[in-house]
């Protein structure tokens, strides 16, 4: 069986894979017979839109996406169907609610019908913005006669992947190693045992190009199990018990061999660099993703670069991260009428996008535009934070400051119309502006490149299907200047009259149908937009006075940000977190998931906390995290505190104490059958990448025996990796830095004293910000307040004392520590900010 991909950029997380990949392939040529040959493939690609990761609609509607390609229309289904998913919270699982396929949820209930019917079950695993996944519920899960099929011969199972991130995982890697490759939606038959049989990602209905269709799939699949059960199923367990073992690596040592992680952090840049676009930016060729562990790499490597006196190196490096964030920002991948960036780009230009806007894209994004900000002092990049995140307040946060999900590639192209169509909430025609700006339609139309017939021109990949035919993305490609100049103004009046303009756009954009809004709250996203916002509330501080706002950025005052990301933190710890068990939930959507927390909600929250603290807020948060970090490592079940008679054995959470790393679940789920290491930075970080650096900060934060502890676990889990970091650098950006980081002979502390709700605390925790300095730690603590006294009493009596002993108990005092020895205190930002600017020793 194949593939076709609706994820193209998407690769094999473990190091491993091409281990387990050959074993696989070797299993059964009943799996085989239907791969395939690259030619054909090609054929297929050249035929079909390949449209990636998409998203959602707001508010949820009963009509469905047809494919780009398709010109008919769909009336709304008639509701003559309702299945157990319409009991369910997930939007994706709600969108397939009046299916006549009769869906079951990942759980108990379907494996026991498939049991005892048995038959094999039919797992499709996608997501509420996913394009592809919307056009397979059109073509197959609306069909009555697919249904029919689906519903005599098999159990059929509907998964929400960021739901189910874990279940995913499992079936993901099963394809991927099979065949090379894979997306969602995700199509894979299970015994009913749950061990895989075959595996796909999208197939059309009928038999196409060569390839079979979805019920021709359906027949063979039934066939062999009917004739090659045995076969197929011993397969299948094979299958597991390999991908297990490659997947659960374990350490020989405690520590990473020496030299290792200068070496993987040198190997990265350079690879990285060899991938460098300079004609457009960017780390590849098309289709162009946003990956912003690539930049963090390439801006750390250029610090340490610099710090070594290679100044020249570190130019070359941080030019890269420079011309790639403007280019991503001019591109039609940014929203430029109401901020934010959608996925990714399908040409190498940044230009014409998949549309949907995913929430961990925005949070990581905006933390290397402030880090670019914080060595450049440009508010080119601080503007460029500031709108993404006035979007994200403005269109994805609740009632209580949770941050929602994504938001969908595809809308409706006026109300009432019964198609969707990808990128219809956000393109236009010249006709459409000129009739809306008016005066100054051709200042617009000429800075955002907008044509009469269209300007998806710039490569055959913007526009192979002539879908955006007489329709505009907004490009910025001509020098801002220099077209002040042509119209005869200044560059402040020109971005004003910019601003008015996108204004203008904005609001007639409001009035369309919009896409869809998934309101579910992962944790793990949340916890890095919460360090975007904490981050964001300090570092824009430092802009330049007088700096200019321009719609879509409000321009507000950046303390306004912390307080979005403490309400959010909030809202986790009220709706996600039980204070009994120590636990947290993946997800909320009127209520809690069923679904545990996993490595990722915990390695994000921690490092959302952490720069909470460290950027003003209160200790509650560091407590919280120093919490969640303990429980992350070691969990004492509760089933086992009831049981246990004598002295009780450790149940492990998420470390691997013998063997180092962190696994992604807790293993307590029965039905998930691969328990994985997971090291790949891609569209988000690794959790095992995030737990290192969130464990060498809290070591520089604790004292004695704690903070020895986080830094031998670091250790351990980085020693878990070190073939991936010798071989593999480039896969694991994240993971190069947090070798560094642990590498570094002593991490910077800088501990401010004195009174927090005052002017002087903000003014100086700024300074302390106002540069680009990864590796330090930042501790406060304000002597009148009783938690702060307490807490570092108890975590680390050294900073307790060093309090006490501050010169004056009513002003705002810092001391830069390093190597056990710290500075004469200081009280005014700008001697600060020069204290930090020393270049730090490191051998």
């Amino acid at each position: 069986m194949t593939f076709f991909s609706s994820q193209l950029s998407l690769s094999t997380s473990s190091s491993s894979s091409m281990l387990f990949r050959s074993l696989l392939l070797a299993t059964t040529s009943l799996q085989r017979c239907y791969l395939f040959s690259n030619q054909q493939h090609k054929q297929f690609i050249n035929r079909k839109p390949i449209l990636k990761r998409p998203s959602f609609t707001r508010p949820f509607h009963s009509y469905r996406v047809l494919s780009m390609a398709d010109k008919q229309t769909v009336s709304p289904p008639a509701r003559s169907h309702t299945n157990r998913l319409a009991l369910e919270h997930s939007p994706y699982l709600l969108q397939h609610a009046h299916n006549p396929v009769n869906w079951y949820p990942w759980g108990e209930e379907a494996f026991e019908e498939a049991k005892k019917r048995d038959v094999p079950i039919f797992l499709s695993i996608g997501y509420s913005t996913c394009h592809w996944c919307h056009v397979m519920e059109v073509e197959s899960f609306e069909d009555e006669q697919v249904a029919k099929l689906l519903n005599d011969w098999f159990v059929s199972i509907k998964v929400d992947r960021e739901e189910r991130p874990d279940v995913d995982k499992v079936y993901m890697t099963y394809v991927q190693a099979l065949y090379g490759g894979g997306g969602w939606p995700l199509t894979c038959f299970l015994s009913p045992d749950l061990k895989p049989l075959m595996g796909g990602t999208y197939f059309p209905p009928e038999d196409n190009f060569g390839r079979p269709g979805f019920k021709t799939i359906l027949r063979k699949v039934k066939e062999a199990w009917e004739s090659k059960r045995e076969v197929l199923v011993n397969s299948g367990a094979f299958a597991i018990e390999q991908m297990s073992e490659a997947l659960s690596a374990s350490a020989s040592s405690n520590k990473l061999t020496s030299g290792v992680a200068q070496n993987a952090l040198r190997l990265c840049a350079v690879q990285l660099g060899e991938r460098y676009d300079s004609k457009l930016g960017g780390f590849g060729s098309a289709p162009k993703f946003p990956r912003p562990v690539e930049i963090q790499l390439m801006i750390y490597q250029a610090k340490n670069l610099e710090e070594a006196g290679r100044l020249d190196e570190a130019k070359k490096y941080l030019e890269m991260v420079y011309f790639t964030l403007q280019s991503m920002a001019k591109g039609g991948i940014h929203d430029h009428i109401g901020g934010g960036f959608h996925r990714y780009s399908v040409d190498d230009y940044w230009h014409v996008p998949h549309f949907e806007k995913m929430l961990y894209d925005q949070g990581q994004l905006v933390n290397v535009y402030l880090d670019a900000f914080c060595i450049t002092k440009d508010s080119f990049y601080s503007n460029v934070a500031r709108d993404i995140l006035d979007y994200l307040r403005r269109d994805m946060i609740g009632p209580e400051g949770e941050i929602y999900s994504a938001e969908d590639a595809d809308s409706a192209e006026s109300e009432g119309a019964t198609r969707k169509k990808e990128g219809a909430f956000y393109v236009w025609t010249s006709k459409e502006v000129e009739s809306i700006i008016g005066e100054y339609a051709n200042l617009l139309k000429e800075h955002y490149y907008i044509k009469p017939s269209g300007n998806c021109d710039l490569s055959k990949m913007s526009d192979p299907h002539k879908e955006f035919k007489g329709l505009n993305v907004l490009i910025e490609r001509s020098d801002a200047s220099a077209l002040a100049r042509k119209f005869d103004m200044s560059k402040n009046e020109y971005f004003d009259v910019l601003g008015a303009c996108r204004r203008k756009l904005f609001d007639v954009r409001s009035k369309r149908p919009r896409p869809h809004l998934d309101d579910k709250v992962i944790v793990s996203w949340n916890g890095l937009v919460i360090s975007s916002f904490a981050r964001a509330s300090k570092i824009l501080m430092g802009e330049p006075e007088g700096t200019q706002f321009s719609f879509p950025v409000v321009g507000c005052d950046p303390e306004e940000y912390l307080e979005v990301a403490s309400k959010a933190a909030s809202f986790i710890k009220r709706q996600l977190y039980d204070d009994q068990t120590k636990r947290l939930q993946h997800s909320f959507r009127r209520g809690p998931s069923k679904a545990p927390g996993f490595l990722d909600d915990y390695a994000f929250l921690i490092q959302g906390l952490l720069d909470l603290y460290e950027f003003g807020g209160g200790t509650n948060w560091l407590s919280w995290a120093i919490e969640l970090q303990d429980i992350q490592a070691s969990y004492l079940s509760f089933s086992l505190l009831l049981t246990c008679t004598t002295v009780c054995s450790v149940d492990e959470l998420f470390l691997d104490h013998e063997g180092g790393g962190y696994f992604n679940t807790t293993g307590e789920d029965s039905s998930v059958l691969l328990r994985v290491k997971e090291d790949h930075d891609g569209a988000e970080p690794s959790g095992n990448s995030v737990s290192i650096i969130n464990l060498v900060r809290l070591s520089s934060l604790v004292a004695s025996s704690k903070s020895e502890k986080y830094r031998r676990n670091a250790e351990h889990v980085l020693a878990v990796f070190e073939k991936r970091l010798k071989e593999m650098a480039m896969a694991v950006p994240l993971m190069c830095c947090a070798a560094d980081m642990l590498n570094v002979p002593s991490r910077k502390q800088v501990v401010l004293v004195g009174p927090k709700p005052s002017p002087e605390f903000h003014n100086m925790i700024s300074a302390t910000h106002a540069s680009y300095y990864p590796n330090k730690t930042v501790i406060h603590v304000d002597l009148t307040n009783k938690e702060d006294v307490e807490f570092w009493e108890r975590n680390n009596a050294n900073i307790a004392q060093m309090a006490r002993g501050s010169p004056t108990a009513d002003r705002v005092v810092a001391f830069v520590c390093q190597n056990f020895t710290c500075s004469a205190p200081v009280s005014d930002p700008e001697s600060l900010r020069t204290l930090l600017d020393r270049k730090p020793s490191r051998k």
